[in-house]
């Protein structure tokens, strides 16, 4: 069963809050701690996408027009996504 929506965001404000160091925030879903955030936005406005997922279960939510913390781990949005590093795989999006 997937945790709820709720459940994401205490875990994504939890890992949000420690950028950019480790929460040690265990995922909602299945309880590893595998957790990644990865940021998609322009790097000028401080702006972007959250990609919030469990690299274990490929579980998370997407936050949109979050501002970007100083450290965050960040994809450029000005460049195509086949170049964008890291990758975000394809998780799959609690509602």
């Amino acid at each position: 069963m997937t945790a709820a929506y709720g459940q994401w965001l205490a875990a994504y404000s939890d890992v949000y809050d420690a950028v950019p160091g480790d929460a040690d925030v265990a995922c909602p879903n299945c309880g590893h701690k595998t957790l990644r955030l990865v940021f998609t936005g322009d790097l000028d406005r401080g702006i972007g996408y959250g990609h919030f997922w469990c690299d274990t279960c490929l579980t998370g939510i997407g936050i949109s027009r979050a501002p970007i913390p100083v450290g965050a781990t960040v994809q450029d949005i000005h460049l195509s996504r086949d170049v964008r590093e890291p990758k975000i795989p394809n998780f799959q999006l609690v509602n």
